[in-house]
């Protein structure tokens, strides 16, 4: 595993805490070891995980391997094939939304992991994943929840984070989707630094009220849900980092595909690939060298891959 100094705390909105992690890595020569987690997903992981694998590695920066859980209806003797070896990771990316990982042994291996120093990075419906793992819901913050699973964060009209306390307003959910600007609230950070201010996304969920412990989060990227769009007429939350003991969690909603696979919008867009790739490489580094591209899109017209 890659080897982390001491955790550096960068100052960040009171209400949220702290979040920053100053890290090395052994070895420059080497590339980041991600490991793809999916087998279960209420999207289509089957053409997904190997789209991602594929865009990583063709950055150069990576190097990806995967793990498929038992699919849905599977009994509890079948998570007997299920046991990934998080040491020979640097960074989990989890495509998987479905009941906790089995058996506890797994979760309890991962929870190691992450505060010893390892990475996670959700991506869309992964953080509707797990309901009742404390360890799981506490290092993603905001997740798809009823409005009694946690708190609610959002941002008004002149960017001031405001806070929902537990049972009050709305739980999670989204309204058609549709293209939207994504809006970056830290500009200076690693991940986000060198992108457009505001940029255009491809046909999306746009997911509000998500709900949960709400903890040390420092929110990059937020996006407007118009109410005219069914939305809650407020900032959402898009994209943020929870520090987990010495480790650190990168959480980004952006991503959604359909049941067919053929169709991904959202996925291709270049802004999102980008943020996933440079949150992988952030989340075990502490730096980014991964560059915006050239056809990142701007606050007008979306861009995306081949």
């Amino acid at each position: 595993m890659i080897k982390r100094i001491l955790p550096l705390f960068i100052a960040t909105i009171a209400l949220l805490g702290a979040a920053g992690l100053g890290i090395s890595k052994s070895g420059a020569g080497d590339k980041i070891r991600v490991l793809i987690i999916d087998g279960r997903n209420n999207h289509n992981w089957k053409d997904t995980t190997p789209f991602l694998q594929k865009q990583l590695e063709g950055t150069g920066k990576f190097q990806v391997s995967v793990a498929t859980t038992p699919p849905n209806g599977a009994k509890a003797e079948d998570w007997g094939s299920f046991n990934p070896d998080f040491s020979k990771c640097d960074v989990v990316l989890s495509n998987y939304n479905g009941a906790k990982w089995e058996p506890e042994s797994v979760r309890k291996s991962f929870e190691k992991f992450l505060n010893d120093g390892g990475a996670l990075v959700n991506v869309h419906a992964a953080n509707n994943a797990h309901k009742g793992w404390i360890g799981f819901e506490e290092a993603t913050g905001l997740l798809w929840r009823g409005n009694k699973d946690g708190a609610r964060l959002y941002l008004n009209e002149v960017g001031k984070l405001l806070k929902i306390e537990v049972g009050k307003g709305r739980g999670a959910g989204h309204g058609p989707q549709h293209e939207y600007i994504v809006q970056m609230r830290d500009s200076t950070h690693p991940i986000t630094k060198g992108i457009p201010k505001e940029w255009l996304h491809g046909k999306d969920e746009l997911y509000h009220g998500q709900r949960g412990p709400a903890k040390d989060m420092e929110i990059l990227a937020t996006a407007f849900s118009d109410s005219k769009k069914g939305g809650t007429g407020v900032h959402e939350p898009m994209l943020w980092t929870i520090p987990v003991g010495e480790g650190v969690a990168v959480t980004n909603v952006l991503g959604h595909v359909g049941g067919n696979g053929k169709s991904m919008p959202a996925m291709k867009c270049v802004g999102f690939l980008t943020l996933v790739a440079r949150s992988c490489e952030w989340a075990v580094t502490g730096k980014v060298t991964i560059p915006v591209p050239g056809n990142f899109p701007d606050d007008k017209k979306v861009s995306f891959v081949d």
